[in-house]
This record gives C-alpha cells, sequence and structure tokens, in this order.
C-alpha cells in the first residue's frame, strides 16, 4: 500500500500545551529516562507496562480511598490479569469531583435545549441514588436502561456505579427482541428508559415496547420512565423519573478496582450479543488515558459525539466529566431536520471536540457539504472519527471541508475493551488514512497466518499484553471458554489478544490502516484483501451513494460479488459498471475487480453503523443468518435471498 499524504503537523504552540507534553516530562522526572517525542514514551509505555499505568494514575490523578499495593499481578495471565491490587475507588466519584459550571447540554433534533451544572447533576445523582438504595440496589446487582441520549440516562448510570451496581444500557433504536436477547441475559432489578423518544421527525411511543420487555425479563422490579416527549400517562406500574429519588447520596461505595461496573454487549451479528463485563476501575483509568493524554481534554472543553446508549462512544464521551469538560449530547437524527443540523450545534455551543462515524463523514462528502463555508467554526479544534474505517479521501475531506488547522484523530478500538487500540496525538503529524499510533500502553501488531509480525502489509490485529479495560469475564461464561474462543484460539501457539481487524502497521509513519473486519476479509487467489480499501475507490465515483462488497465460494475459490446502492436519479449502467472495475483494478488491483456488480435499495448495518458483509455473505454461501434484529435494517435481508435465487441461476 502507497504511502498516505501528510495533512497536518501540529505547531509548536500546540505541542507545548498538549497534556502529553506534560506527561513526557513528568515519565522523565519519575523514571531519569530521556523519552523522545510521542515514540520515546510508547516504546516504554509498552515495555514498562507497569511503570507507565502507574504513572497514569497520578498523573490523571484518579480519586481513591485506598493506595493500591502492586499494579498488576502477573502480565502473563492473559486473559485473567488483576490490576492495582488492594487499592479502592468509585467510578462516579472521580466522574463528579472536579467539574464546576456546565456539565451536559442536550441538543434533541427539533431544536428543544436543556442544561445542568455540575452541581445540579451531582444533586440528581445523589437523589437518584438514594431512590436505588431505598428500592434494595446494592453492589453487584444490575441496573438497566433502554433510553435515548438524554441528561437522566446519565444521572442513572451515575447513580447506579456510585453504589458500586453494574450498569448496562440499551439504545432506543433497538427493537424488543435484540433489547431481550441482551438484558435477559444478565437479569436486571430496575429499568430506566422514556415515554417515548424522536427520530427524523417522527415520535414513537416506547411504552408497549417496554412492557413487552418487562413481561419477558422477569428480574425486573421497577421501572422509572422519564416523561420526555410528554406521552406517559399516569401508571401504576412505573415511577417517574423526578419522583424517583430519595433524600441525600448514600456516600460513594468504595470498591476494589477490578469490581464490575458495566455490561457491554456484542453487535449480535452472530448469535446471541456476547455480554463483556468490565471493571469499574479498568474503565475508569483506559478513558482517562485517551481522553487526557490522545484526545488532549481539558476542562474548557467542550466536547460532543453523535452517539447513543447503546454504542461505547457513549460510555467514552461521557468520562469527560472526570476531566470537568461541558458534555453535549445529541439526541436524534444527526441529518434532521436538516444536513447542517450537527453543525449548528458546534457553533451555537461552541463545541471544541467533535465525534462522530466514517457513516457521518462520507454521508457529508457524498452531498458535497463544507460547514467551514457555513458555519463559525472557530472554537472547533479536532474531530474524532470512528465506527468503520474511513479513507484516504474522507481524511482529505475533513481538511477541506472543516478546516486546515484541525487534529483529525481517526480511533479505533471496540466495545470489547470500552477503548481505543490505535488513537491519535496531538503531538503527532495526520497522513490521509492512516491512524496516528498505537494507543499508550497497547501492545500492538499485525501478524501474519503463521502469528509473525508484519509491516507495511495487511494482517490480523493482535495485541500482546493485557490491558486494564479487557473483559474480566463474559456473563454465564462460567469456565471462560467463550471468552477464550472470542479471542485467544485464533493463533494458538502464542497467547495473543486477537480482534477481528484487518490492518497495515506503516514502518515509516508509525501509522496504521484500518482495512475493516477480518472475518469480512475477501480471500481471492489465496490474497486477502480488506473490503473497506474497495469501498473507498468505489464510494468516490458520482452518482454511488453505498456499497457492499463480499466473497462467495465460486468454482473452488471465491469470487467477490459487489452491491451499489444509487444515489436518487443516477442509474447504474454498463458504463458505470465498467468504470468502477477499471477504478478497482488501476488503483488497487486486478484482484479487486467484482465478478459482478448488482444494484441494491439498501445496505444492512448494525446499531453502530458498520456494514454487516456477514450476513450478506452467510445468505449467498446458503448459510443461516442468525440474529436479525442485531441489524438496524434487518428487512434489507430480503433482498440479498432474491438476489441469490438469481445467482444460482446463473
Amino acid at each position: 500500500m502507497g504511502m498516505g499524504r501528510l495533512l497536518w503537523t501540529p505547531k509548536d504552540e500546540v505541542v507545548e500545551r498538549a497534556n502529553i507534553t506534560r506527561f513526557i516530562e513528568y515519565v522523565k522526572r519519575l523514571t531519569g529516562l530521556d523519552l523522545e517525542g510521542y515514540w520515546g514514551l510508547y516504546r516504554w509505555s509498552i515495555e514498562e507496562i507497569p511503570a507507565f499505568w502507574s504513572a497514569v494514575w497520578d498523573f490523571c490523578q484518579v480519586k481513591h480511598s485506598r493506595r493500591y499495593e502492586v499494579v498488576v499481578d502477573d502480565l502473563s495471565r492473559f486473559p485473567g490479569a488483576k490490576w492495582f491490587l488492594g487499592s479502592k475507588l468509585n467510578f462516579t466519584e472521580n466522574l463528579l469531583m472536579h467539574g464546576e459550571g456546565r456539565a451536559l447540554v442536550l441538543r434533541r433534533e427539533d431544536g428543544f435545549r436543556e442544561e445542568i451544572t455540575y452541581s445540579q447533576l451531582r444533586e440528581m445523582v445523589a437523589g437518584t441514588a438514594a431512590a436505588l438504595g431505598e428500592a434494595g440496589v446494592s453492589p453487584g446487582d444490575r441496573v438497566a436502561a433502554y433510553t435515548p441520549n438524554i441528561i437522566e440516562a446519565v444521572a442513572a448510570m451515575l447513580a447506579t456505579l456510585g453504589l458500586g451496581a453494574i450498569w448496562s444500557s440499551c439504545g432506543t433504536e433497538l427493537g424488543v427482541t435484540a433489547v431481550v436477547d441482551r438484558l435477559g441475559q444478565i437479569g436486571p432489578r430496575i429499568l430506566f428508559t422514556v415515554d417515548g423518544y424522536l427520530y427524523k421527525g417522527r415520535t414513537y411511543n416506547l411504552l408497549k415496547r417496554v412492557d413487552e420487555i418487562t413481561r419477558s425479563v422477569r428480574t425486573i422490579e421497577k421501572v422509572v420512565v422519564t416523561p420526555y416527549m410528554g406521552l406517559e400517562e399516569k401508571r401504576s406500574d412505573c415511577f417517574l423519573f423526578n419522583d424517583f429519588k430519595a433524600g441525600k447520596m448514600p456516600s460513594y461505595s468504595q470498591m476494589p478496582f477490578n469490581h464490575p461496573g458495566f455490561i457491554m454487549f456484542s453487535s449480535g451479528t452472530t448469535g446471541k450479543p456476547k455480554c463483556m463485563v468490565q471493571s469499574a476501575g479498568g474503565v475508569l483509568i483506559n478513558h482517562l488515558k485517551e481522553l487526557i493524554l490522545h484526545i488532549d481534554l481539558k476542562p474548557n472543553d467542550v466536547i460532543t459525539f453523535i452517539t447513543s446508549p447503546g454504542w461505547m462512544m457513549w460510555n467514552w464521551l461521557l468520562s469527560s466529566l472526570a476531566v470537568g469538560a461541558t458534555v453535549v449530547l445529541y439526541d436524534g437524527n444527526p441529518f434532521h431536520p436538516s444536513p447542517d443540523a450537527m453543525w449548528d450545534v458546534v457553533d451555537e455551543e461552541g463545541v471544541t471536540i467533535f465525534g462522530c462515524s466514517a457513516t457521518y463523514i462520507n454521508s457529508l462528502m457524498g452531498q458535497g457539504l463544507k460547514p467551514r463555508e457555513t458555519h463559525d467554526l472557530s472554537r472547533l479544534r479536532e474531530v474524532v472519527q470512528t465506527g468503520s474505517p474511513l479513507s484516504a479521501d474522507g481524511f482529505e475531506y475533513v481538511y477541506k471541508a472543516l478546516g486546515d488547522d484541525i487534529h483529525f484523530n481517526s480511533i479505533s478500538g471496540g466495545t470489547d475493551i470500552n477503548g481505543c487500540f490505535a488513537i491519535g496525538s496531538p503531538i503527532l503529524p495526520v497522513y490521509a488514512g492512516e491512524l496516528q499510533s498505537p494507543g499508550l500502553g497497547m501492545k500492538i501488531k499485525a501478524y501474519d497466518e503463521s502469528g509473525e509480525p508484519i509491516y507495511d502489509r495487511p494482517g490480523e490485529l493482535v495485541c500482546e499484553a493485557p490491558t486494564p479495560s479487557m473483559p474480566l469475564y463474559f456473563w454465564g461464561d462460567h469456565d471462560n471458554s467463550m471468552y477464550l474462543e472470542a479471542y485467544f484460539t485464533f493463533y494458538r501457539h502464542k497467547r495473543v489478544w486477537r480482534h477481528g481487524d484487518y490492518v497495515e502497521f506503516h514502518s515509516r509513519t508509525g501509522g496504521i490502516t484500518f482495512y475493516g473486519r477480518s472475518d469480512a476479509t475477501l480471500k481471492i487467489s489465496g490474497v486477502r484483501i480488506g473490503t473497506a480499501e474497495i469501498y473507498s475507490i468505489v464510494e468516490r465515483i458520482p452518482g454511488i451513494a453505498d456499497s457492499l462488497a463480499v466473497g462467495q465460494p465460486w468454482r473452488g475459490d471465491e469470487r467477490i460479488i459487489l452491491f451499489v446502492k444509487m444515489k436518487p436519479g443516477a442509474v447504474l449502467s454498463d458504463e458505470l459498471r465498467e468504470r468502477i472495475k477499471r477504478s478497482l483494478r488501476e488503483e488497487a488491483s486486478p484482484r479487486h475487480v467484482p465478478a459482478k456488480i448488482i444494484e441494491v435499495e439498501d445496505i444492512p448495518y448494525t446499531y453502530n453503523m458498520k456494514k454487516v458483509e456477514i450476513a450478506v455473505a452467510n445468505i449467498l454461501a446458503g448459510r443461516p443468518v442468525k440474529n436479525r434484529d442485531a441489524l438496524l435494517n434487518p428487512d434489507s435481508l430480503e433482498i440479498y435471498e432474491r438476489i441469490k435465487l438469481q445467482l444460482e441461476e446463473d
């Protein structure tokens, strides 16, 4: 693969003022080592893992009632290493101790706005925690939410973790079966929800869905409803959020670092979602590291991310409270009522750090929008992107459309670790199509099929050492077999975490290019091809709105079938098919050229906006598709079932 073009170099004053520059000086004083810039720090962070995380604990000011005795018990226990033994702390106390001024601002697609200060949030959390305590919730109990991205959801999460209970949330975009598949496994006692929500101008009543969920999930004892859309009729079986409070905060429960705090769910596209249990301490210290050192978050920042409570980026965004920053919650469709919806918010709220998915940037690019020409983006200094790989063109578009002097911070990791394996740094340059660096303390590499590290060609992303936010265990996985199967059995002779991403480490820049999920990797005549390489070329061609590439077993090999969704008014002509093939042949390789190009009305996506190649590949190969409920648009699969029959007739 070629080198990405240099798009941004941080100015001297940016480097001087960066939190990570202070951290490097701090580590130099601590160790007496002469660490050179980011790469010197990174090498130290993976060679001296306990010393690194200990430095993060002190530099990021983890509040604790008891300091740790040992940073990590045994790095060779993978999985299973225990972190910060002997320490006691509370997650919520860490998020609410610094803040003054505005904590949360809610912006809804219809213009509704609400804001709350840190002192009001502390009061709200205290009352909710007291009510949970009175309802009998104690450490280790599960509390769940089925909610849009609103202030009450944040307060409920913080109240739950304040008591040492375990939090789990689903966004309202999930249907009943998908929610039951998740919550039914973990048995929550309390459910926080809303009467309804708004999306693309339509109001949806949620209460019937909530009734079905509580009938199926028998452990739920109380339902607490926020009358968000004014649909709530008085019901005897529900508490209203504002009535569900009882006096003052019980003191923050001081829990061991490795006490469970979160249950996160896998997307569930290959079976029932896996329930990944993560420690409150591990998630806290990992988020602090990423937000303070990699995102360069400071107390005067205003940060937002297009997300819902069903995606780990919601948890990540809310940890910004630990720095004392202002968090803007956006609820609704980011393109409603106009394609400018988010840029109005950025402009009006003075957003300094804006987060979104590759899908969002591709949509802006497809519509030819240039917010820098229509909005005041003078306070915006950083754009964070994740969700799926963004093409080099997408990187270049950000600089053209938003500003030359923005730190474009493309990040990648997973729900599995509630954080990032690869992430940017404010003191490194940005190259088109490359994530700037491995995360500090993340000992990651690309491996070939025999388990050897490789550079400058694509391979499997692996992590060679434990980190604090990796799951403690999977819920209900009593012998750890699901956990081991998920990450540790691919390279049998080596104990490494195989993440399932197809990546390339660039030896010249240190950057990393992501090519998509490795289980969706195409293998043509024995050569592996990442689907993101195809999308980045195809989706630049005028008239094409979206695309999906899958491999189909064919005459002892595999052939590529490319599905394209056209923009309104555009037609997939024979000429356009030829242009697609020519572009792939010239810009990628002859192996990237699809055997068939088929027009479709819709492309299947998960709820956090990842294309679902595997479901379509299963349909074409005649395998069953499990868990259609995990998809945003499950009906789209019927299109591919019809196409399969046509392909069989060819």
